[in-house]
């Protein structure tokens, strides 16, 4: 029986995966900071904030590391194809091949897919933060902190379509309550109005993209223009709901663990699937985990 080569068969698949694996657009890298992970799981105990400089005086004065602290498994993944060996030797126009090249945009997006569950799930028990309490929470005590919120709620005329105007202004307020987070030694947050990045669902897309970048709104001056970069989830539904982010600080909001990379392998006429089902195999596989960073660098703001 002869076999029509559509590629599938050849070495040069594998480069074509992972090139479609590299061009596919993905925010994880700028909204997480990458720990390589050496084992099946990490224990973060660093997420408290390190001591304020201070007079010399009598010597030095030592602190070590925060109490607080969490440890998050790596988890496995999967996604395999399996393909008829009729179906490459018919398959004439490359449409196996089409979806080996979307399973590429499966892999490589996954991790944005698994954030955005982070960010939906973020006030809800269970989604703990490093200080044991709900990421998004009105309840953050930290050391001399005092208690802290990162949730935020917004007048709106119409909650699940605020006005460009109500999204400036919700803007405002989620900047402003994120500048006042005290640290640990209840000491201000260092941290300035850089890397800011608003995460909205499809239904904001628009609207945020204007309060960001238009010059004017409402006949006055925007000077919130250009203050943030606007990145829209397609995982995120509720339209009244939307997520500042700050995304240059040595820890972001979000931690990518990093154990194994993602690898493309196949099984074809070689394997016993091949002989005995004449079924080939084509999958992907990693491991790895998404978890919360610092709180502090994240607020979610509802409509209301």
């Amino acid at each position: 029986m002869a076999i029509i080569n559509t590629g599938l068969l050849t070495k040069g698949l594998r480069s074509e995966f992972f090139n479609r694996f590299e061009a596919a657009t993905k925010y994880f890298q700028d909204l997480s900071t990458r720990i390589q992970s050496n084992s099946d799981h990490e224990t973060y105990r660093w997420l408290g904030t390190v001591p304020q400089m201070r007079e010399w005086g009598q010597g030095r004065l030592a602190r070590g590391l925060r109490t607080e602290s969490y440890s998050v498994e790596n988890l496995k993944y999967e996604a395999t194809l399996e393909v008829d060996r009729d179906e490459i030797a018919d398959d004439q126009t490359g449409q196996i091949r089409l979806r080996v090249g979307e399973l590429a945009e499966r892999a490589a997006t996954h991790k944005d897919f698994l954030l955005s569950q982070l960010l939906l799930n973020g006030a809800t028990a269970g989604f703990a933060s490093y200080d044991g309490v709900s990421f998004f929470s009105e309840a953050h005590v930290s050391g001399a902190s005092g208690a802290q919120s990162n949730l935020l709620t917004v007048d709106a005329e119409d909650a699940a379509n605020p006005t460009v105007e109500e999204f400036k202004a919700s803007m405002q307020q989620a900047i402003t309550r994120m500048l006042g987070f005290k640290d640990d030694q209840g000491e201000p947050m260092p941290m300035g109005v850089t890397g800011l990045a608003c995460v909205v669902p499809p239904a904001l897309y628009f609207t945020a993209l204007e309060a960001m970048h238009a010059a004017v709104i409402d006949n006055t001056s925007n000077v919130l223009e250009r203050a943030a970069r606007v990145i829209a989830m397609p995982w995120l539904a509720d339209a009244t709901q939307w997520y500042l982010l700050k995304t240059d600080g040595v820890v972001r909001p979000f931690i990518f663990q990093d154990r194994e990379p993602v690898e493309f392998t196949s099984l074809t006429d070689e394997s016993e699937d091949g002989f005995k089902r004449e079924k080939y195999l084509f999958g992907v596989r990693a491991r790895y985990r998404m978890t919360y960073g610092y709180w502090q660098f994240a607020v979610r703001t509802s409509f209301n």
